[in-house]
């Protein structure tokens, strides 16, 4: 079994991937959405972070958390919210994906992927890097084709602050770029 590191930096930041289990398309639904976007302010009530970008996705979503100064609990607050909204989730209605009988006897569901994959961001261009990644996320996978166009970002957010132009990646301008390997960004885990 791989032997998995964290690399925890007190009020740093974190890029994450975070991927439901079997890449089921939980969040294809409105009513999951609203219910994950309401466990995350829940948990941030509890556990403050603030949230620099997010994207959700149909199977998995990236995000981008600075922690309050001299934290470095990314964990249990990733925790806290897979738990929370599993119960939540389950309890109005939703179903397990199929687990082993070795992971019901760990006590897992078939909700979330165990594991979510983090990077520490290192600097500004490193933060700007993972931050355009966020928002170009929808049209890299083909479900829009212009940022704009995808709701559940936190891209409209950052238009309205003037950090990004509306059309931003759209049509003819040209198309961000990012490192060849997608596990920089945590798509293969």
């Amino acid at each position: 079994m791989p032997n998995y590191r964290r690399f925890f930096v007190p009020g740093g930041t974190y890029f994450f991937t975070v991927v439901t289990h079997q890449r089921r398309p939980l969040f294809h639904i409105d009513v999951n959405r609203v219910l994950l976007g309401d466990v995350i302010r829940e948990c941030q009530k509890e556990w403050p972070f603030e949230m620099k970008a997010i994207v959700l996705l149909p199977d998995h979503l990236h995000a981008i958390w600075t922690l309050p100064v001299g934290d470095q609990n990314y964990s249990g607050r990733w925790s806290v919210i897979k738990k929370n909204f599993t119960t939540q989730f389950l309890a109005n209605g939703g179903s397990d994906g199929s687990v082993s009988f070795g992971k019901q006897r760990e006590h897992r569901r078939g909700v979330w992927q165990r594991r979510f994959w983090e990077h520490t961001i290192q600097n500004e261009d490193d933060f700007q890097t993972h931050f355009d990644y966020i928002h170009f996320n929808p049209v890299r996978h083909q479900l829009v084709s212009c940022p704009k166009q995808w709701e559940p970002s936190s891209f409209r957010r950052w238009v309205k602050a003037g950090v990004y132009p509306v059309d931003w990646a759209c049509g003819t301008a040209p198309k961000p770029t990012f490192p060849s390997t997608q596990e920089n960004y945590g798509e293969a885990y």
